[in-house]
């Protein structure tokens, strides 16, 4: 990559049937893990025809997921260190005005730990109660990442677009760092999309660490060619499935800014076991 530290996160999973969150969070920083990251799901459809991404049917814990916004927010209120991730936000679902305030909101409250993960989702009942189009799903994320760029970079924004439009409207607070928030795009592939709008990659659930180098050399290649610079390019592998010390090594080497890794939120304790048996992958890698 480019001579950064190899980093450790941590997926959280959060429902209202697990241990304390804030004091997992702060056993995480303790224990010296770099970032916290939590999905997101409004709501579960009971009835659906789409097969979640691991296994043949949603688990019953996805309805009970807390909101992502505000899970991180208390994450902040308790943390000083670790960065703090959506893994990922279906930003299509939301109004990008009230969203984009949020996100600033909580970037600066919590010192400019936040990192913006993205997706379309896969849920297409979930996602058409929205009122987005499944099939146009990504389109219409991407819309919005822009309208809210536009509102984060401008004292005065407008946006005309098929789905999202203002003309001249004012929005503080604006993200800590110069009004920019790091978005990471969440899919399978290092698409021509993610170099266009992403300032790394979110891969979910690669198979096997040997294809991630070709991977990254795509997204460079595409990066260049948008006319963007590749040398600060954020590649995070998200495991959503138990994954090995040794697996994770495999990962770093291949290239990857930092694995971020599902976490058990039993208890403490069990935290600070399984953070303490990463700690060789790392170590390895110079970290």
């Amino acid at each position: 990559m480019t001579g950064r530290q190899p980093q450790l996160g941590l997926f959280f999973f959060y429902t209202d049937a697990a241990a304390p969150l804030t004091e997992l969070a702060r056993v995480a920083e303790e224990a010296g893990v770099e970032s916290i990251w939590v999905p997101e799901h409004s709501h579960v459809p009971l009835e659906t025809a789409t097969k979640p991404p691991l296994g043949e049917r949603t688990p019953d814990k996805y309805a009970r997921l807390y909101d992502p916004l505000i899970v991180l927010s208390s994450l902040a209120a308790v943390t000083s260190r670790v960065k703090l991730g959506t893994a990922v936000s279906l930003i299509a679902h939301h109004d990008p005005i009230i969203l984009a305030k949020q996100l600033a909101s909580l970037d600066q409250l919590s010192g400019g730990r936040l990192i913006l993960g993205i997706g379309a989702g896969w849920n297409r009942a979930e996602i058409e109660n929205h009122g987005v189009d499944f099939d146009a799903r990504w389109p219409r994320a991407i819309e919005h990442l822009r309208a809210m760029k536009e509102i984060w970079a401008q004292d005065v924004a407008s946006f005309a677009g098929p789905h999202v439009s203002f003309d001249r409207i004012q929005s503080w607070p604006k993200p800590r760092r110069n009004g920019h928030i790091p978005v990471l795009l969440g899919n399978l592939n290092p698409t021509p999309m993610v170099a266009r709008h992403g300032d790394g990659w979110l891969p979910l659930s690669m198979a096997h660490p040997g294809d991630l180098p070709g991977q990254i050399e795509i997204l460079r290649k595409r990066v260049r060619e948008a006319g963007r610079d590749d040398a600060d390019l954020d590649v995070t592998v998200m495991c959503l499935e138990r994954t090995s010390a040794a697996t994770a090594g495999e990962y770093f080497a291949a290239g990857a800014t930092r694995v971020v890794l599902r976490a058990p939120l039993g208890d403490a304790g069990k935290l600070r076991e399984f953070v303490a048996g990463y700690t060789p992958a790392l170590s390895a890698r110079g970290a």
